[in-house]
């Protein structure tokens, strides 16, 4: 071997081994002694580096055990970092590492109560001198080939929160492929993390630093909100009790231009998930919600939800007393986060006025589109505790499907509700919806909602008990705008099983099996129209108390004055009011129940079986609606009501005809007794009522027809009549027993004085008395049919008991009278009068004297006599010694002794004149013409008029006073049987 190659390779061994030596030893013990005295000087903490290899041929660098912090408290190391530099480095101008690994690195990433990191306080470096900027300039030039971390440490806490966040990732392991810092440049990524606690990241995909850009998919499996929730607890008072969340999306990321970031194939999965208040109460507990199919477009603005499944929501929401929602309080109560050091920082400066343009610049809004939610199973517990009576109801299952919602409303979104409402109702709604501006179209039905849930609602204002009642309804929603409230109705509805109870009496007040509403159609602010009303077996109860108050007024409970309230002006009354048609109303076996408590006894009956139908009813079309309904008082009486009435002007147009057929009369026994003063033993009522109404003008006719009345007992009432009812009653009955009256009654409506029933009541009461204080001119005009005639006398001539032809024309009127109205019995005074009949009736007795004393004569003489003392003419020679024995009998005494010394002619004046004196003055010879006088009108009536005996009765005959002309009037009376 020539001996300069010997040279030569001894010296390349030397340097070799040299190289070696400095490679292999020196240099890392050199780096290894510089870095822990950098370490040393510029850690806060004990930091500390093991060792340093170095292979200078393969260019291969390894740091070992590197720790930052106290010992067992290390908060920044690795076990081994290990690096292999490529000699291509040097001409390829871009350092270029072959492999990187880094085993097992720690760090603890820990922030504390006033914000500050640990991590900025483990060195203290010096301060930098300030240096000119300078322009931006390339990235250093770096490739990597391969990048490892294996099975990383990272500890993360924050003190921040009111609730301090802590987590754990124990292994970690990340690999990079093809790390470069040139341009165009993509690096091949793959990223799992797995703590103890779950929550498994696994991020796997491509990213270049120049530009900056990332694509790939990352995914979260099983994360436990709980660890990050304190940041949500303190911007909203939720208290997580359960949340586990799934995450899985693929990326775009692009930083070269602007923030460009596009999440596609996104599914988001939370199961399960529940939050309570702060004070324990529960607020919502979910069993699963899954977003799938879904996407986010940064640089758009748009978020695009293919597919939300959510099964088994469980929510509570309750309105407070104040009238503020529980979770509106719960968000209200949150109080400032602002730090003491935010808090102490003065004012921003006021902004120019090209920064406040710029702020108030109305920005791009976002999009969201989804496409197919499906909400299942879930559940809302409501309450309002607004009200005195606590109100829950409660919402589900509700299941709830929405296809094709756009937040920028570009075209609607379908909606289908199916719930539950309460115990048995159910909710079901379906249609198309428009948020700007808003509208829909929905289809919604209703089946058994309880509406005893509104009882808390109508408490305060009526004390009444909503005992039951079951909504059902098949409507067609169309909501046309919000601003203003624009929308329409139309359908069918039904109330059933409805029942209402008066909490003061706890008697039902009104109450139906069923109320059907047909052809309901209502447009807001303008319409209300209905096809038909059904109504199956209605009832309602009226009540008269004891004050003449109703059940109604009881039932009322007085409002507050509304202070607030301002009066309606001219904008108010000039509204268009809402029109109201009814095509028709129908009623099938309706009832009714009315008392009268503020008689004694007290008064009661029952409307039964009420049938019938009430025709269009159109407040717009004034027109009359025919009126056709058929019923029973107290089950046996019939009752009909026809006829037509305008309910929404009455005045202008009526015409109603009502008719009752044997009623019962004993039921209105309190009304007979209060205002006539006698019980009705039997009896039975047919009224007929005839009320026609004209533009205000009223012709009203009340027909009555009472069958077989009779009084009972009387009764002691303050507010009876001072009348002979008994009387009246016969004087009204005709011969089959019937009492036929007839009241019209006309008047002007509009004139605030005029009412009808007082007028009723005043003409039957005026007829009443007209028939008891008149009864013979009353049953007068039954026969003459005109202008009564009174046929309560009868006039006889003086002394005479015979009857004229007036007399006797007037009895046969009063007997024809008599036998229409057979309740009635007759009853004869006779009447005499000694100023005119006493001289007749002496001087008759003294003619009849003479007969008597001259038949005796004749019979002594043995003269032939007639068959009655009447038939003799005695002759006027023979009277004055007859007046002689007369005087002496009749007067039991002799004549005085003075007349002895008259002659024979004025002894005789003064005898005859004291004779007709003593007779005229007799209050026998005056009664035996008054009860001969009856007895003559008896027998013209009993055998001329062809009386009953039986109804004439005879009164003690009276002495009276004569008329004028000298007649004697014998009055007659009346009575019932």
């Amino acid at each position: 071997m020539p001996k300069g190659l010997k040279r030569a390779l001894g010296a390349l061994l030397a340097v070799l081994a040299l190289y070696s030596l400095l490679g292999f030893l020196i240099l890392p013990g050199i780096a290894l002694r510089v870095a822990n005295q950098q370490l040393a000087q510029f850690a806060t903490v004990p930091a500390h580096l093991q060792r340093i290899e170095l292979n200078p041929f393969s260019l291969e660098l390894t740091l070992w055990g590197l720790q930052i912090g106290e010992p067992g408290k290390e908060q920044v190391g690795f076990e081994r970092l290990y690096a292999n530099l490529q000699i291509d480095s040097l001409w390829t101008h871009a350092l270029h590492l072959a492999d990187v690994e880094l085993d097992k690195p720690r760090t603890e990433l820990l922030f504390a109560k006033d914000g500050s990191l640990n991590l900025t306080q483990l060195f203290k470096l010096p301060a930098s001198e300030p240096k000119p900027e300078e322009p931006a300039s390339d990235p250093f030039p770096l490739r990597i080939g391969s990048i490892k971390l294996s099975e990383g440490y990272l500890h993360f806490q924050d003190l921040r929160p009111s609730e301090p966040i802590a987590f754990l990732y124990d292994s970690m392991n990340l690999e990079l492929k093809n790390l470069s810092t040139l341009p165009d440049d993509n690096t091949d990524m793959t990223l799992v993390a797995v703590g103890p606690a779950g929550g498994r990241i696994d991020w796997a995909g491509t990213f270049s630093l120049v530009p900056i850009a990332s694509e790939g998919t990352l995914k979260v499996t099983d994360g436990k909100m709980k660890y990050w929730w304190p940041y949500v607890r303190d911007a909203v008072p939720l208290v997580l009790e359960d949340g586990v969340l799934s995450l899985d999306t693929h990326y775009k990321l692009n930083l070269s231009k602007e923030t460009e970031l596009l999440l596609s194939n996104t599914s988001i999965k939370v199961a399960p998930f529940a939050i309570n208040a702060p004070d324990g109460r529960p607020l919502a507990r979910l069993a699963s919600l899954e977003v799938s199919e879904s996407s986010v477009d940064l640089a758009k603005q748009l978020v695009t939800v293919g597919k939300i499944r959510s099964e088994k929501l469980e929510t509570w929401a309750a309105l407070e007393a104040d009238g503020q929602l529980d979770w509106q309080k719960l968000f209200a109560s949150q109080p400032d986060k602002a730090t003491p050091k935010e808090k102490a920082e003065p004012a921003a400066a006021e902004p120019t006025p090209e920064e406040k343009a710029a702020t108030q610049a109305p920005s791009k809004p976002w999009q969201v589109l989804l496409k197919d939610v499906q909400l299942r199973n879930y559940q809302v517990h409501l309450a309002d505790r607004s009200k005195k009576e606590p109100v829950a109801l409660d919402v589900g299952p509700l299941n709830l499907d929405l296809q094709n919602f756009d937040s920028l409303n570009q075209s609607p979104f379908t909606l289908k509700l199916d719930s539950g409402i309460g115990k048995q109702g159910k909710l079901q709604a379906s249609g198309e919806v428009n948020l700007a501006p808003v509208s829909a179209k929905l289809k919604v039905a209703t089946q058994d909602i309880d509406l005893r849930i509104a009882q808390a609602y109508i408490s305060p204002f009526i004390r009444l008990e909503l005992r039951s009642g079951m909504l059902g309804s098949d409507l067609n929603v169309d909501l046309k705008s919000t601003e203003p409230l624009a929308f329409s109705v139309g359908g069918k509805a039904q109330v059933n099983q409805l029942h209402t109870l008066d909490t003061i009496k706890d008697r039902d007040f009104v109450k139906w099996q069923q109320l059907n509403l047909d052809g309901l159609e209502y447009r807001h602010g303008d319409a209300l129209s209905i096809a038909k009303v059904t109504l199956l077996q209605p009832y309602a109860r009226f009540m008269i108390n004891e004050d003449r108050t109703t059940n109604i007024d009881d039932l009322l409970i007085p409002q507050p004055a509304d202070s607030s309230a301002k009066p309606q002006g001219k904008a108010a009354s000039a509204e268009k009011p809402l029109g109201v048609r009814i095509g028709a109303i129908a009623i099938n076996d309706g009832s009714a129940n009315f008392a009268d408590f503020s008689l004694t006894p007290n008064f009661a009956t029952a409307v039964q079986q009420l049938n019938g139908q009430v025709g269009t009813i159109d407040n717009r079309q004034p027109k009359p609606a025919p009126v056709d309904i058929k019923g029973k008082v107290d089950r046996y009486a019939p009752v009909t009501i026809k006829g037509a009435l305008n309910p929404f002007d009455p005045m202008a147009s009526l015409d109603i005809a009502t008719s009752f057929k044997r009623v019962e009369l004993t039921t209105l026994t309190p009304y007979s007794g209060k205002f006539a003063g006698y019980r009705i033993r039997k009896g039975r009522l047919n009224l007929d009522l005839h009320y026609m109404i004209t533009q205000g003008k009223l012709k009203a006719e009340n027909k009555l027809v009472v069958e077989e009345l009779q009084l009972g007992e009387k009764v002691d009432s303050p507010d009876a009549v001072d009348l002979p009812i008994r009387l009246a009653v016969a004087l009204l009955k005709d011969t089959d027993g019937k009492i036929s009256i007839e009241l019209p009654v006309t008047g002007d409506l509009n004139n605030p004085e005029f009412s009808v029933m007082p007028i009723v009541w005043q003409t039957l009461r005026n007829l009443v008395l007209r028939a008891a204080q008149a009864p013979f001119k009353f049953i007068g005009g039954l026969i003459s049919g005109g202008d009564a005639q009174d046929l309560g006398s009868v006039a006889f001539a003086a002394g005479s008991s015979d009857l004229s032809p007036d007399a006797q024309g007037a009895l046969d009127k009063l007997a024809a009278a008599l036998k229409e109205r057979p309740a009635l019995r007759l009853e004869i005074e006779g009447t005499s009068a000694q100023t005119s009949d006493g001289p007749l009736i002496a001087q008759q007795r003294l003619e009849r004297e003479y007969q008597s004393t001259y038949y005796k004569m004749l019979q002594r003489r043995g003269d032939k006599v007639p068959a009655q003392a009447s038939l003799l003419e005695v002759p006027d020679s023979d009277k004055p010694a007859m007046l002689e024995g007369i005087y002496r009998t009749r007067l039991k005494q002799q004549p005085p002794a003075e007349w002895t010394q008259l002659d024979r002619e004025e002894r005789t004046g003064k005898l005859r004149d004291a004779v007709l004196k003593s007779w005229a003055e007799s209050a026998l010879l005056l009664r035996q013409l008054g009860q001969a006088r009856a007895s003559s009108i008896k027998d013209y009536l009993v055998d001329k008029g062809q009386l009953a005996d039986d109804r004439v009765y005879f009164v003690d005959a009276s002495l009276g006073q004569a008329e004028a002309d000298g007649r004697v009037i014998s009055p007659l009376h009346l009575d019932a049987e």
